[in-house]
């Protein structure tokens, strides 16, 4: 790990940002909340303020002019935006208060939230970072050569992170050379964490799935997911089930064996022949909903019952033109990040959880939407919801959707199209 420079490696280009304030609610740090509002322009130019997280003197990072939002059923508009000269964004995170993005370099860049300080960058040997998982103090980055790194993020923005493993471990120089059979044969495209059982979950495109025991740094179980590239692992964190899915169109639930390291199948989800990009799970104290992703468009989605634990179809949503490639959840709320290079904003419908509304259609990249992650915060009467977009027109962008509840679960709405749009699916 490593940490350069001098200047700044993502310079900013301001456009109408000037008119924006930065939300100060956001925060997971607790001496975040006596701070005082700065604006915009104020915030980036503090960045100084951290000599430890040192910038690079040459950067592929450019920050871009920001252009006001037309008028949407949630307002919205762009807070900050980022753009990447060399090479795509691959992945995103956010944790303990900093955003990180991997790309095609073998550099992970860092931001102090809310109000996008750059904090400079950790450095690995290889790049290609192609996925990113932040799990409170831990960041977990996949590189080129088919390792996981493990970082320890630091108390203070003072401190140096600190990488934790390298899954799996080299060898060293002197130890008898043998297969390893530990290592994933080709990129690692996901990454899960099960936060009870500290385990790390990572899929590939060489078709399998590890499982990895963080405080041992070693794989205690692989095996064989599906018959494509394994695309996205979510965990339900409390009965511990996994979920997967493949360019082979099929998601499948595994469950740990009791007292053992290995996993079994337990079900095969399949609704449509198209390849599945993405997963995610929503889940309350009384419903759990599964929605997947594919490559024709649409998002399907499961109800898990009950009693028997079984997910069963419920339908499906409609209003992407391309390929859905990303999916974050987030209360009753659903984020889709497409190819046709927009972001919608779902909603399920209070007493009728086969109902949802599309609340509103984010439009501003001009290529895929290839990654996600969203943080809702709340000031008084009004939340609001910060979504960070990574898309393959290398630039980084960062949103904020007012949401103004009307009672604890009832969300305005414009009568537009986008807003008064219901998909009923079957059950």
């Amino acid at each position: 790990m490593e940490f350069r420079g001098e200047g700044n490696p993502w310079k900013f280009v301001d456009g109408e940002r000037r008119n924006i304030d930065l939300p100060r609610a956001l925060s997971f740090d607790d001496n975040e909340g006596d701070s005082q509002r700065t604006s915009p322009r104020t915030s980036c130019a503090s960045a100084a303020s951290f000599p430890v997280w040192r910038m690079s003197p040459e950067t592929p990072w450019a920050r871009s002019p920001v252009h006001a939002s037309s008028p949407r059923p949630l307002q919205y508009h762009c807070l900050a935006s980022y753009h990447r000269s060399e090479g795509n964004i691959y992945s995103i995170a956010v944790t303990k208060g900093f955003l990180f993005a991997g790309s095609s370099s073998c550099r992970v860049h860092a931001w102090k939230l809310p109000d996008c300080i750059e904090m400079g960058y950790i450095k690995a040997t290889t790049g290609e970072i192609q996925a990113l998982l932040a799990c409170g103090k831990l960041l977990f980055t996949t590189h080129g050569d088919c390792r996981i790194r493990a970082w320890e993020m630091p108390p203070t923005e003072k401190s140096i992170p600190k990488k934790k493993a390298t899954l799996p471990q080299r060898r060293s120089f002197f130890s008898y050379p043998k297969k390893n059979n530990h290592q994933h044969k080709d990129c690692i495209s996901c990454l899960a964490y099960h936060n009870r059982e500290k385990l790390l979950f990572t899929g590939s495109w060489d078709q399998t799935v590890k499982v990895w025991k963080i405080s041992e740094k070693q794989c205690i179980d692989s095996f064989d997911a599906h018959e494509g590239c394994v695309t996205a692992i979510v965990i339900d964190q409390d009965d511990g089930c996994v979920f997967t899915s493949s360019s082979d169109g099929t998601i499948k639930i595994w469950r740990r064996v009791a007292r053992e390291n290995s996993h079994i199948l337990m079900m095969i989800l399949k609704f449509q022949p198209s390849p599945i990009n993405a997963l995610a799970l929503s889940q309350s104290p009384s419903v759990s909903f599964l929605y997947s992703g594919s490559s024709d468009g649409l998002i399907n989605f499961w109800e898990k019952e009950r009693v028997s634990g079984r997910y069963n179809h419920g339908g499906f949503l409609q209003g992407h033109h391309f390929a859905v490639l990303c999916l974050v959840t987030i209360d009753d709320l659903l984020l889709s990040g497409s190819e046709d290079a927009t972001i919608r904003i779902w909603k399920r419908e209070d007493g009728n959880y086969y109902s949802h509304s599309s609340l509103v259609v984010i439009d501003g990249h001009h290529g895929p939407v290839k990654c996600l992650a969203a943080v809702m915060e709340t000031n008084e009467s009004v939340k609001s919801l910060l979504v960070y977009s990574a898309s393959l027109d290398q630039t980084l962008k960062v949103w904020q959707v007012k949401v103004k509840p009307v009672h604890k679960t009832n969300w305005d709405r414009s009568k537009d199209d986008n807003s008064s749009q219901k998909i009923h699916s079957a059950k």
